[in-house]
């Protein structure tokens, strides 16, 4: 029946803040930027690798979203990487505070956590 998650949408509260953590810090290719002016809107299409996975959407007045402690809905968006220690040193070294490295019971594979500027949980994992 499914084919695949085609992509996530994020509603951030500062767009121009939210463009450049995703587009900039965390290298998010953008693909198509459009400004709705009947919504007052921004849409921001990004990819990684050339695949179209995130919409990033400016509404105003968008009310917040409660992350912590634990709230009911979307809980995270996990990015796998390749190297997970290259990654967090990276983000680091750009401002980004990330959670210790830790090691999926289940798997064995290592993962952290860390925060957009909305601060919607994000995870890094290593497959």
């Amino acid at each position: 029946m499914f084919k695949g998650i085609h992509h996530i949408a994020i509603i951030c509260s500062d767009y121009q803040k939210s463009k450049h953590f995703y587009s900039e810090i965390l290298g998010l290719q953008i693909l198509q930027e459009v400004y709705r002016e009947e919504r007052d809107s921004y849409k921001l299409d990004l990819a990684i690798n050339g695949n179209y996975c995130v919409e990033l959407f400016s509404f105003p007045k968008a009310p917040s979203r409660p992350s912590y402690p634990e709230a009911s809905g979307l809980r995270h968006l996990a990015f796998e990487v390749y190297d997970i220690e290259g990654t967090v040193k990276e983000l680091n070294i750009k401002g980004v505070p990330t959670e210790a490295i830790k090691i999926d019971e289940h798997t064995g594979k290592k993962f952290t956590f860390f925060a957009d500027p909305d601060n919607l949980p994000l995870e890094l994992y290593q497959n």
